[in-house]
């Protein structure tokens, strides 16, 4: 008889702490993130199983053991499993207030963090959040802070959406109008003439070539973010559906489960653990 499975679990809240977005707790037996990008910094620690993902076009693999994995904020990155028995992981979404952007580059080039030290106090702060304890909670941050800026200093190099490669300038100018249309959502044709009239194939090839993924792909996933931020916040998913600027709730449900892996729902009300 063959082994049951156990299934997939998520929980995820905003913490009454300044500069984490989010804290996200999972066990995927078997899930594939889509390629996406966050407006956040993505700090985790893998406690079960292993994870494989990819990170600009270069890919990566992380187990349980001292690693720590750092994904950078506006850069193209997935996720799946790689064993029968899948993984489980917590993550800790930070805002640029904590890790400047700047620091992209470093981060690209070693989103691998072999720091048991590091990963001791991203464990701990887990633990304080969990508990609810927001003095702890930022004490804990700020010494996870300076663990990072000490691995990232001096290794850091322009960010990566603005390096030297042709039709870079376009996609950046295009991203900066996805990103201040999020919710409303821009058409081709007006991106089109915003950026003086390029013809719309050149625009998402210019766009994919910068970013590792085609301009609606990118927006979805940031309506997906706005979602998140929704629920966690209270809303219906209903509510955050057409907030987060998405047609329906089934529409929300679909691009939600791809890209968080469980259905807006069930992410709502999960909590910590």
């Amino acid at each position: 008889m063959a082994a049951i499975r156990p299934r997939s679990t998520v929980s995820a809240w905003q913490p009454p702490v300044p500069g984490i977005a989010e804290v996200f707790h999972a066990r995927f037996t078997e899930h594939a993130y889509p390629a996406h990008v966050h407006d956040t910094w993505a700090l985790m620690i893998v406690d079960g199983g292993r994870v494989d993902f990819g990170l600009d076009r270069e890919r990566h693999g992380a187990g349980v053991s001292d690693a720590v994995v750092l994904l950078p904020p506006g850069v193209v990155h997935d996720g799946r499993t790689v064993t029968e028995a899948g993984f489980r992981k917590r993550v800790l979404y930070l805002e640029t207030s904590v890790l400047p952007e700047r620091l992209t580059g470093a981060a690209v080039d070693a989103p691998l963090l072999a720091d048991p030290a590091l990963r001791e106090r991203v464990h701990g702060l887990h633990v304080a959040l969990g508990e609810r304890d927001p003095l702890e909670a930022q004490s804990r941050l700020a010494f996870v802070q300076e663990r990072l800026h000490g691995w990232l200093a001096g290794r850091g190099g322009p960010p990566v959406a603005t390096a030297a490669a042709p039709g870079a300038r376009l996609a950046v100018r295009l991203r900066e109008l996805l990103d201040a249309r999020v919710v409303a959502g821009i058409t081709l044709e007006e991106a089109s003439a915003r950026l003086g009239h390029v013809h719309p194939t050149h625009l998402i090839r210019s766009f994919r070539t910068a970013f590792g993924l085609p301009p609606h792909a990118y927006l979805t996933g940031r309506r997906v973010a706005v979602a998140r931020g929704l629920l966690l916040a209270g809303a219906r998913p209903a509510e955050a559906a057409t907030e987060a600027g998405f047609y329906d709730q089934a529409h929300l449900a679909r691009h939600f489960a791809r890209h968080v892996g469980t259905s807006p729902a069930r992410f709502a009300r999960s909590g910590p653990v």
